[in-house]
C-alpha cells in the first residue's frame, strides 16, 4: 500500500487496479472527486474518488464518465454499485482520434454529480 496525502484526504492506495479501503479510520464522510494525476497526461492518468456511507444503504450506483470539450461522450470508466470507500481507477486513451485538449471527468454517485477538467496532450 502507498499513502498519499492531498486535497484534505489521506489516500491508501493499492498499487494495482481499483482499490476499496474498508479501514474505518479512513472512511470518507462526503463524495469527493480528486484532480486526476498526472494532469496534463498522455496516454494514461489516475483518478481517485471517495464514496461515503449513504444513510441506510450499503451501496450506491456510481458512474464515472469522460466527455470531450463539446460534451460528446468518450468512455465510461465505472458503472456499478460501490460500497463506502476510497477508490482509484486508471483512464487510458484508447482511441487515437481523441484530439489534444480539455476533457471532462464526471462522477455521478447517488444524487451527487462532481466534474473535473483534465488536459490531454497528444
Amino acid at each position: 500500500f502507498d499513502l498519499w496525502s492531498g486535497d484534505g484526504y489521506v489516500w491508501m492506495i493499492e498499487s494495482a487496479g481499483v482499490t476499496d479501503v474498508n479501514d474505518n479510520s479512513y472512511l470518507p464522510d462526503e463524495i469527493y472527486l480528486a484532480q486526476n494525476y498526472p494532469n496534463p497526461f498522455n496516454p494514461t492518468t489516475k483518478i481517485r474518488f471517495t464514496i461515503p456511507a449513504s444513510g441506510t444503504r450499503d451501496r450506491v450506483l456510481v458512474q464515472l464518465k469522460v466527455y470531450d470539450i463539446l460534451g460528446n461522450y468518450i468512455e465510461t470508466l465505472i458503472d456499478e454499485n460501490k460500497s463506502v470507500g476510497i477508490y482509484e481507477v486508471e483512464f487510458r486513451v484508447k482511441n487515437q482520434l481523441i484530439a489534444s485538449g480539455v476533457l471532462f471527468l464526471q462522477l455521478l454517485a447517488g444524487n451527487t454529480i462532481k466534474t473535473k477538467k483534465m488536459l490531454l496532450l497528444n
